[in-house]
């Protein structure tokens, strides 16, 4: 089936095209999943359960490539295949070899597709890999060497036998490797659909050869076919799948004065049919168990050579036919689109419910009733369509394991990996923008962190370091934490680098203002540059990210011990809950999540500090008054309106005070971008329209508890 894409080339043949992108994405989920589970897997003890869903994985890229016509992706996942199947059935042991080639065959797999995507680029040698992962099955040592330089044809390679996989590029029909199905179909409440099926082996080269048995029809509805062909019974199924439901086709061997049937004379003994999950349905016609399983077992022609007895393997039913149907993919710009218009709908919702104020509920209660059922279902319709865009952090977690298992092999170091929080969401915009800062953490904690094995166990440590990652909601914030039990920072090293550099760095500077050095464009701790670090391109640009992104970065560290960045962002939602605060004739919005409670306030009851400064007694503890008229030089008409309400807010683990005239309530706002629209203010994270029409000012309250610091 290699000659696929040359067929449909000519014009003459089936476009598959049509179905590309989404076997690039199918295939990208699988290669990502048999990466985390070839990192997890536990070599001493592998779990049949693990082996065999590695192998699902493996297979599923290799039966889309064969029937795409990739042929040196189902070459490597055939390779692949081959070594899992072995480890599946026990007939070998794990070792980290082969988690390790496995593992660069993933890269190939990655690198193959996307220049089949049209990424460009030369093709990839994999050569070598299949050289290690062939001397791997066949239970040698694995070649240290390159691949040899003058490398056999794929073809002529050793390699142990595996009935489980067709071969990446099928022999002509007719020749030794040819074999002979019956092919049933139905019963199709359009029994010409059948035919579609006798089309394809006419429009695909190389396929095979098709014939009607029993006139082609029979009294139960069913169409036979005699096929030909030097597919596996996977390919095949998975092609007719476009024209025919799965579960309505079924190869089986052919029956008597059709060639080899079970029991015949001369006829080869049948395989063990394959686990159910790869091609076939829980009871479908073909399953193993099911009526029609006879056509998981192929004979194979009587010269073909021996394949030695294996265990049957674990019968176990896979997930990935419901998985298949309670996903849905959707593009980013049709949700982004729907946000939108959810919004519009929430500022019209509002427009509603702030011109509704004045009417009488009791001449028109079915009204009233109405707009109340509306504000519901808009929050309702609101909270879903936002759930849509929030991704749980353990998308962005499941890259590091084996970026930190290189490193650290890399490095000669051993360092364990924990996550904590990957449940904790956030909103898909922020998630693509925040993975290289982290990722740029996360080496940062492996290279300049984590010691050398012999120097941990010099000092009483364990000689594996950790590595944390942790995510979770504060307030309206999200706050990532990289954490690492290495050496921390050393305050004499970072006072030196700096003058060093030029940079004011006197003995008098705070710990965490002393920290903070390591974020200087340029500034390395590293004593010799390698591959890895020591160019002083970095924390800068990690800086510069978060910030851009409305966040903070916040460093911990104890000489010895460890260190710890914390990364807090706000969650940046397009819709949110606010409380609507009056002064003068402005009105402002707080974030509800920042909003701590409210009182009442006396002048007496307010301190001033240092001449400027005031403060305000809030049950024995002083908190930074803010005056929001003098801030944003709120102007005051002729009835004057005393200032004599205080709102609490709290962020970044600091609590002010803000004074205003009025409390108008809470609702749910649209955040609009001030700084796209307008120009970027300050103290303000964005505006809203309001339901009378006027724009309102969000609060950015971080940012006011920053300046009451200073």
């Amino acid at each position: 089936m290699s000659d696929m894409n040359t067929d449909q080339s000519g014009g003459a043949g089936i476009d598959l095209s049509q179905f590309y992108q989404v076997f690039f994405e199918e295939a990208g989920e699988n290669l990502d999943r048999m990466e985390q589970q070839l990192l997890a897997i536990d070599i001493e003890a592998a779990d049949d359960e693990e082996l065999n869903s590695i192998f699902r994985c493996a297979h599923s890229v290799k039966g889309g490539a064969a029937t795409f016509g990739f042929a040196d992706v189902a070459e490597l996942t055939h390779q692949m295949e081959t070594l899992l199947d072995r480890l599946r059935r026990h007939e070998l042991d794990p070792t980290p070899a082969m988690v390790d080639v496995l593992l660069q065959s993933g890269d190939a797999l990655r690198s193959q597709l996307a220049r089949h995507q049209g990424a460009g680029g030369e093709p990839v040698d994999t050569s070598e890999l299949l050289v290690k992962i062939r001397a791997l099955v066949s239970g040698q040592a694995m070649p240290a060497s390159a691949a040899p330089t003058t490398p056999k044809p794929a073809s002529v390679l050793s390699e142990p036998p595996a009935e489980s996989a067709a071969p990446a590029t099928p022999a002509a029909p007719g020749s030794k490797l040819a074999r002979g199905l019956e092919l049933r179909v139905g019963p199709l409440s359009d029994p010409s659909d059948a035919d579609n099926l006798v089309d394809l082996f006419k429009e695909i080269v190389d396929l095979g050869t098709i014939e009607p048995l029993d006139g082609g029809q029979s009294s139960d509805g069913l169409r036979r076919f005699k096929v030909v062909t030097t597919s596996s019974d996977e390919d095949l199924l998975d092609l007719f799948t476009f024209h025919v439901a799965r579960e309505k086709v079924a190869l089986l061997p052919l029956g008597p004065g059709f060639g080899f049937h079970e029991g015949s004379p001369g006829a080869p003994a049948v395989e063990n049919p394959p686990d159910p999950g790869f091609g076939f349905f829980e009871d479908a016609p073909g399953a193993p168990g099911s009526a029609n399983a006879a056509s998981a077992s192929v004979p194979v022609p009587s010269n073909a050579p021996s394949t030695p007895a294996r265990q049957p393997a674990k019968v176990e039913k896979a997930p990935a036919a419901t998985l298949e149907s309670s996903t849905l993919r959707v593009s980013v710009e049709k949700v982004d689109q729907l946000i939108n218009l959810v919004g519009e709908l929430v500022i019209t919702q509002a427009m509603l419910a702030q011109n509704s104020k004045h009417i009488d509920s009791a001449l028109y209660q079915q009204l009233a009733s109405g707009l109340a059922d509306l504000d519901r279902n808009t929050r309702d319709l609101q909270e879903s369509v936002m759930s849509i865009r929030m991704i749980p952090m353990s998308m962005v977690f499941s890259r590091f394991p084996r970026m930190l298992r290189d490193l650290a092999a890399k490095l000669g170091k051993k360092v364990d990996f924990v996550t904590q929080g990957e449940a904790t969401e956030l909103d898909k915009g922020l998630v693509e923008k925040i993975t290289d800062p982290l990722t740029h953490l996360v080496r940062n904690s492996c290279d300049h962190g984590i010691e050398m094995p012999a120097d941990r166990l010099a000092k009483g440590k364990p000689e594996t370091g950790t590595i944390t990652l942790a995510a979770s909601h504060q307030g309206g914030s999200i706050v990532i934490e990289v954490r690492d039990d290495g050496r921390g920072l050393s305050r004499e090293k970072l006072l030196r680098k700096a003058r060093e550099r030029g940079i004011d760095a006197p003995d008098s500077m705070t710990d965490g203002e002393v920290w903070n050095l390591i974020f200087a464009p340029g500034f390395s701790t590293a004593d010799v540059v390698t591959d890895v670090s020591g160019r002083g391109v970095g924390m800068d640009v990690v800086k510069k990210n978060i910030t851009a992104l409305g966040g903070t970065v916040d460093i911990e560290s104890a000489e010895g011990y460890g260190m710890r960045v914390s990364v807090r962002l706000p969650l940046t939602l397009a819709i949110m809950d606010g409380m609507s605060v009056g002064i003068g004739d402005e009105v402002y919005i707080l974030p509800l999540s920042s909003v701590i409670e409210s009182f009442q306030v006396h002048e007496h009851t307010i301190k001033t500090v240092g001449g400027t400064g005031r403060v305000v007694e809030v049950r024995g503890d002083y908190m930074p008054v803010i005056d929001l008229e003098q801030l944003f030089h709120v102007p005051r008409g002729g009835d004057e309106k005393t200032t004599s309400i205080m709102v609490v807010v709290e962020a970044e683990g600091g609590r002010v005070a803000m004074l205003v005239d009025e409390l108008l309530g809470q609702q749910q706002v649209v955040v609009k971008n001030l700084e796209a629209n307008y120009r970027k203010v300050d103290d303000v994270s964005g505006a809203t329209i309001m339901g009378d029409g006027r724009v309102a000012l969000i609060l950015d309250v971080g940012s006011l508890v920053r300046r009451s610091r200073h």
